[in-house]
């Protein structure tokens, strides 16, 4: 279920697909699993795309981002996901319900919200390639030891199935998309 607001800004998505020889657009709108975490105020995810490990390019491409969809691609398959981040502080806030959050992570981001660590909030590990871009804002990329790397607008973090937290220590929300590449370790 898509919980909106009229001020609320959804990531618009561009479907394109080709009939009669023609490349033409789909879709346009608002990416439709689009979810506003009632649990965690300012936090906004939106699985934009996936694809199974062999993509097919179809003339009309079937919904690709339903609901429900798993996060962490199989090996080979792809997922485009976009996050808004709010400031860490609203964690720290009687709005934040740590109880319902996980019940929304789970609804809204299966196979993604079972790898967040317990005894460490944020921390967790995919079995997946991962580039992560800094859409808007700033954040910090936690990994093992408490090491964090200060991320803006433009970066790019190239994660090789590494154990991480993203961390907004700003004032203000960060937006960001992550493309993950299922992966197998060795």
């Amino acid at each position: 279920m898509l919980n909106s607001k009229p001020d609320a800004h959804l990531p618009r998505r561009v479907v394109t697909g080709t009939r009669n020889g023609k490349s033409l657009v789909i879709s346009d709108g608002p990416v439709p699993n689009a979810h506003f975490h009632l649990a965690t105020p300012g936090l906004m995810s939106a699985v934009v795309w996936t694809t199974a490990p062999v993509p097919r390019l179809m003339s009309e491409p079937l919904e690709q981002a339903s609901r429900g969809v798993q996060i962490t691609p199989q090996p080979g398959g792809t997922t485009l996901l976009i996050v808004t981040f709010p400031p860490d502080a609203v964690m720290a806030t009687p709005r934040f319900d740590p109880v319902g959050a996980d019940v929304e992570y789970r609804e809204h981001l299966p196979g993604l919200a079972e790898l967040f660590e317990q005894d460490h909030p944020g921390m967790h590990t995919t079995e997946s390639i991962d580039y992560d871009i800094v859409l808007d804002g700033e954040i910090w990329l936690e990994l093992d030891d408490g090491v964090q790397t200060r991320m803006s607008t433009g970066d790019v973090a190239v994660q090789c199935g590494t154990r991480h937290a993203w961390r907004n220590k700003s004032d203000r929300a960060t937006t960001m998309a992550f493309v993950f590449v299922g992966a197998t370790r060795p």
